[in-house]
């Protein structure tokens, strides 16, 4: 009897250690290891995905853990397992979902190709969905911009922090989000997409935010003056839309066949060539009050400006010279 008694208690003093090295013993995952908890997955599914992860030890002794808790939930998510942990450790993780995101950044005058290719990059999903749902959530949009043909122009430049529970559409949404905070700070209400556009021409030609409002005034000093705008960022886009650009633009690409092009048709394009930033969008509604019609690369950096083609040439023959001597 008192053999029996003995073996019934160091029976439970193993079994007792036992339990105390899965629950509290720290096991070391593989190499930056990450989980991706679906939500509707079971406890079950959640303490099987750990344990084929290598997180955790049991899933068994996950669940017997889990059974002892009351009141706490396991929260669905992506999680990087990156240093040794107890199981215990790994079960509060879960409950307070301390989830991974993934931080993607869009950087101003990103097109939407530009944009997912990024979130391809950043392992969120493929490049071609992300641009199916550029190209058809237009509804995001339509009480701003009723005419938008896609998201273009409204995937608003910024660091997101995204997660694999996401999908691609709940991402575009949250750029065009923040595109309407910051349409709203800027006081943009009217007009919209015609101001997007010219923003976004704005955006590409010159990375210099002091500059925009005067690159913004030739532009509009075209439009007035019927003059073509010849902008060479709209014929890159024609041809990104329609799969043909090859990096670089060269003179017969100025006769490509697009309503982008503004080189063959007059006016500003049917929409948005990228996605601008806030001192864009700003440039665009408040352009500078000039009587400029030209603009050329300084071959620094900047501008030089024209109110004629003469002087607009010998700003031309200003940068070849600066070009050769570089």
């Amino acid at each position: 009897m008192r053999k029996a008694f003995l073996n019934l208690v160091m029976l439970v003093v193993v079994a007792a250690s036992v339990m105390a090295w899965l629950f509290f013993a720290p096991l070391t995952p593989p190499p930056a290891k990450a989980v991706l908890l679906h939500p509707g997955f079971s406890q079950r599914r959640i303490a099987s995905e750990l344990q084929a992860a290598g997180v955790i030890r049991s899933k068994i002794a996950f669940l017997l853990w889990e059974y002892l808790q009351t009141g706490r939930t396991l929260k669905a998510g992506e999680y990087l397992f990156d240093k040794p942990a107890s199981m215990v450790e790994v079960y509060d993780r879960i409950v307070r979902g301390d989830i991974y995101f993934h931080s993607v950044t869009i950087p101003e005058g990103y097109t939407m190709f530009d944009v997912a290719q990024a979130i391809e990059l950043s392992g969120l999903g493929s490049s071609a969905d992300f641009l199916e749902v550029a190209r058809k959530r237009t509804d995001l949009i339509a009480d701003l911009a009723p005419e938008a043909k896609s998201l273009e122009g409204y995937l608003f430049p910024e660091t997101y922090q995204f997660t694999r529970t996401q999908s691609l559409a709940d991402m575009a949404g949250m750029m065009v989000r923040h595109f309407r905070q910051v349409a709203h700070q800027v006081g943009l209400t009217r007009d919209v997409q015609r101001t997007v556009t010219m923003a976004s021409i704005v955006e590409k030609e010159t990375a210099a935010p002091e500059e925009r409002p005067e690159v913004a005034s030739v532009y509009f000093n075209r439009l007035k003056q019927n003059i073509g705008l010849d902008a060479d960022p709209s014929v890159i886009y024609a041809e990104l839309l329609s799969g043909k650009y090859q990096g670089a633009l060269h003179h017969e690409d100025m006769r490509f066949d697009s309503p982008y092009n503004t080189y063959r048709y007059a006016g500003l394009p049917p929409g948005p060539i990228a996605n601008p930033g806030r001192s864009a969008l700003e440039a665009a509604m408040h352009p500078a009050q000039t009587d400029s019609l030209y603009f050329v690369s300084d071959g620094n950096g900047h501008h030089r400006f024209a109110r004629t083609l003469e002087e607009h040439n010998q700003n031309v023959e200003a940068y070849r010279r600066a070009v050769g001597r570089k």
